[in-house]
C-alpha cells in the first residue's frame, strides 16, 4: 500500500519567502508517483492552491488549521465552524483586553472565504496585513462581528496581552473552543488562534486517514509549530524541520538537520 506523507506549509515546506524551490517541486512530484502526498496548513484553499500549483496532489488537504478538509478538486470533505453567537461573544471578551481579532469565515458553501479585519489594529496586526494587501478576501470592519460560518478567529499581539486573554477565554468558554497560543518565530509577536474544538490538525488528520481507509501508523507528518503537535502525536512518524520550535522538536520522532530554507522536507523524502 502506498505511504502517506502530510506536510505543514509555512516554515516547513515553504521557504521563508513563501516559495517552493525547484528542488522541492522535483522531489515531491517524483515521490508522488509511488506515494500519496498532501498538506496540513493554516492557509486557505486558494492560497494553498496558488503555492502548490506545480505539485501533484491526489489526497485531501487539511486547511485553515484543520477546520476544513478539501480535495484538490475543491470537494468539501469536512468542516468545523464557530457559529455567529459564539464568535461575537469571543469578540466581546477580547475587547475587554483592548484587542480585536482577524476572522476567517466562509461566505457560502462554494468555499468562498472572507478575511475580516478590524479598523483598530496594533503594531503586530499591521505587520501581518502587509502580506495580504492584494488579497480579494479582505474586508475592513469598523465594528467587527462574526459571520455565520467562522473557521477561526486569530489574535496577534504581545504575549502579555494574549496569555491572559487565552486563559480568560478558556475559563469563560471552556471546552466549547480550542485555544492555541504560539510565538510568531520571525518576529517578537504572538498569536492566539480560536477554533472549533475538533477543528485542529489532529482531528483533521484522523478524518483524512478514515476517509482514505488507512491507519495513522502508516502516515508521516512534517511540521514546525504548536499547531502541528497534536498531529505529531497521532501520526506513525513525525518529522520536525531544524527551524521548528523546541516544543515541537521535543515530541518529534525525527528532527531534520535542514531547515525549510534548506528544503528539509524534500531532502528527507529524497533520502527514503
Amino acid at each position: 500500500m502506498e505511504k502517506l506523507y502530510i506536510t505543514d506549509l509555512d516554515h516547513t515546506f515553504l521557504r521563508t519567502d513563501q516559495s517552493v524551490s525547484d528542488f522541492s517541486t522535483q522531489v515531491w512530484n517524483e515521490k508522488a508517483k509511488e506515494s500519496i502526498l498532501s498538506v496540513a496548513t493554516a492557509r486557505s484553499f486558494q492560497k494553498t492552491h496558488d503555492f502548490l500549483d506545480k505539485l501533484h496532489l491526489h489526497a485531501p488537504m487539511i486547511l485553515l488549521d484543520g477546520t476544513m478538509i478539501v480535495s484538490p478538486d475543491k470537494t468539501l470533505i469536512d468542516i468545523k465552524t464557530v457559529n455567529k453567537a459564539l464568535g461575537d461573544a469571543i469578540i466581546d471578551e477580547g475587547a475587554r483586553y483592548g484587542i480585536y481579532p482577524f476572522i476567517i469565515a466562509l461566505k457560502d458553501m462554494d468555499l468562498n472565504e472572507a478575511f475580516l479585519f478590524p479598523s483598530t489594529l496594533n503594531m503586530h496586526q499591521h505587520g501581518v496585513l502587509e502580506n495580504y494587501k492584494n488579497d480579494p478576501r479582505m474586508i475592513e470592519c469598523k465594528n467587527i462581528r462574526a459571520m455565520e460560518m467562522n473557521l477561526k478567529l486569530v489574535y496577534f499581539g504581545e504575549y502579555n496581552t494574549l496569555s491572559p486573554l487565552s486563559k480568560h477565554l478558556e475559563k469563560t468558554f471552556g471546552k466549547t473552543l480550542e485555544y492555541k497560543l504560539s510565538p510568531e518565530k520571525y518576529s517578537d509577536g504572538w498569536f492566539l488562534t480560536i477554533l472549533h474544538p475538533e477543528g485542529d490538525k489532529a482531528h483533521a488528520l484522523q478524518k483524512v486517514v478514515d476517509y482514505m481507509k488507512r491507519d495513522t501508523k502508516d502516515v508521516t507528518v512534517f511540521g514546525d509549530s504548536v499547531n502541528d503537535i497534536g498531529m505529531f502525536k497521532l501520526a506513525g512518524t513525525s518529522v520536525a524541520v531544524s527551524n521548528a520550535l523546541d516544543e515541537v522538536k521535543a515530541v518529534a520522532d525525527i528532527v531534520l538537520p535542514h531547515s525549510n530554507d534548506e528544503d528539509g522536507v524534500a531532502r528527507y523524502l529524497e533520502g527514503l
